[in-house]
């Protein structure tokens, strides 16, 4: 391949993209913000109904949705995905890869170099300027981190250096598409090194900020509220909201209530079930977007009788697919139909034939050795109820073919620890892919060593094309690598797969600027009200 150098690309692509939305870290005027230089902010505030308090604000520690959104209103990343308007409304386009912190860079013929360039005009929220050190010195925190070092991992980098302040030259130790999208992630937040460092490391930044993001920290209490005040020295501009308030609100009843009341502008994690009320309140929206936050029956592939992929595609014919989104998801999901969701670029449903069938279902019983059925167990974790409506309806469909399922229920942290033991019999579990394709996808789930594998699926043509596909340049080629592994994969079931979960989120019709990300992260810095 060709090199790419991406100054006059960016170019063009910000008159376009800044034609139609806010401003952006390539804009000539985002320093000014979009209001002008002369017009304060107004004084809009809004307050948003999350269910738990987080854990960290430390953007390489930051794993669970509500720690993931308070680094995201403190720290800017390098590279941000573009936006793309659809029928259910904005979402992130995530194949367009645009500037924020990195103004433009160049990649070398062989896609084993990036040489990144910085913005110079950005500072820290404490004053200090945001330099090619500070890129360093978060790129190894990441690296050493325990709970993001996977994703630095995954980046494939090898070196980075510091030619100069504004510049950071990036080897990998192999090509690697996903690259950009990675940078992209919470995770590769840049953090204010001298700051960090004045306050000795450690445990700083799991409380304290120190960023370059659109919002300051007034206040984090995991128990009851975070509270953030505009940036108005951002170098996007100040934010069009003047203060935002996250309520931690646990019970799911609790949230729609605050919502459907007016105590609170927005709501998350909405139950599917009063999805149809609030829409009949006047003065709310509620947005659904089809996510890659998925559903699935997982099966032990080393455990009989599973380890006979007829049994695993006889359980996958006899689950009640419409009962599960109609009856329990009310319509918010759709059937699953491959182990990558549908809205994840390369998906292909080849290979997949299961639908609620339950002579099909007996027949390959029959054929594996287990005319009568057998018994198993299915343990189940707390804190979902679609998950214990779903097994009391898969436990009735599996009697009918004779397999006794056992439903084990226990406390989600008991669930989870047992889980990546990997020595279930059989569970249900859900999966939401951050960046947005199947070799981030299936590298986790279904390449025989990878790190979220549970349920021991391996499939050495499998892990060939997975390989192959993530060292290919050519768009097309890759898709088409992936293809015949998601094929391979429906054929072999080792998951029966549930469903694909809407992304529902709930809103005062006054609040205007919500994005749908995959990462299902709300960015405030978008969001206004009117």
């Amino acid at each position: 391949m060709l090199k790419k150098s991406l100054s006059l690309i960016v170019v063009l692509s910000t008159l376009l993209w800044t034609a139609g939305c806010a401003s952006n870290a390539n804009s000539p005027s985002a320093s000014s913000g979009e209001k002008g230089a002369d017009a304060p902010s107004p004084p809009k505030t809004i307050t948003l109904a999350y269910s738990e308090g987080g854990s960290t604000m430390d953007p390489a520690e930051a794993s669970d949705l509500t720690s993931d959104t308070l680094v995201l209103a403190l720290y800017d990343q390098l590279v941000t995905y573009g936006k793309k308007s659809t029928d259910s409304g904005e979402v992130a386009d995530t194949e367009a890869i645009k500037p924020m912190l990195a103004e433009k860079w160049d990649v070398s013929a062989d896609n084993m170099t990036y040489t990144l360039h910085l913005r110079k005009d950005v500072k820290f929220q404490s004053g200090n300027p945001l330099t090619a050190n500070s890129v360093l010195y978060s790129f190894e925190r990441l690296k050493n981190s325990d709970s993001g070092s996977f994703l630095y991992g995954m980046s494939s980098i090898k070196t980075a250096t510091a030619p100069d302040e504004h510049t950071v030259v990036v080897t990998l130790s192999q090509p690697n598409h996903m690259f950009l999208q990675i940078l992209s992630l919470y995770n590769f937040s840049i953090v204010d090194d001298v700051l960090v460092k004045e306050n000795g490391d450690g445990d700083y930044l799991k409380t304290h900020a120190a960023g370059s993001g659109p919002f300051k920290l007034e206040k984090w209490d995991p128990a009851t509220e975070a509270v953030f005040n505009a940036n108005d020295s951002y170098w996007q501009g100040a934010p069009n909201l003047s203060k935002v308030t996250m309520k931690f609100t646990k019970e799911a009843s609790n949230r729609v209530l605050l919502l459907d009341k007016g105590d609170v502008d927005m709501a998350i994690e909405i139950p599917a079930k009063d999805v149809s009320k609030l829409k009949t309140n006047a003065d709310l929206k509620v947005q659904s977007n089809a996510s890659n936050r998925i559903l699935y029956f997982a099966m032990n592939n080393k455990v009989k009788p599973f380890n006979d992929p007829k049994v695993r595609q006889a359980i996958a014919y006899a689950i009640p697919y419409d009962q599960l989104i109609d009856d329990v998801m009310y319509g918010q999901a759709k059937q699953m139909k491959s182990s990558v969701a549908s809205n994840t670029p390369g998906y292909t449903d080849a290979g997949y034939s299961y639908k609620h069938d339950l002579d099909k279902a007996k027949q390959l019983l029959a054929e594996a050795g287990y005319p009568n059925g057998f018994n198993f167990d299915l343990t189940l974790g707390s804190g979902f109820q679609d998950w214990a409506d779903d097994a009391v309806l898969i436990q009735a469909e599996l009697a009918k073919i004779g397999v006794k399922m056992n439903v084990v229920n226990v406390a989600r942290a008991q669930f989870l620890e047992q889980q990546r033991e990997g020595n279930l019999t059989a569970y249900i579990s859900k999966w939401t892919s951050f960046v947005n394709d199947p070799g981030y996808h299936l590298g986790f789930l279904m390449y025989s060593g990878g790190s979220s594998n549970y349920m021991h699926y391996a499939n050495a043509e499998v892990d060939k094309l997975w390989e192959q596909a993530g060292k290919e340049q050519d768009e097309n080629k890759r898709k088409e690598l992936y293809g015949k592994a998601q094929e391979l994969i429906n054929q072999d079931s080792p998951w029966a797969y549930l469903y694909e979960y809407n992304r529902v989120v709930g809103m005062s019709k006054d609040v205007t600027g919500y994005v749908y990300y995959p990462d299902e992260v709300i960015r405030f810095y978008s969001l206004n009200k009117e």
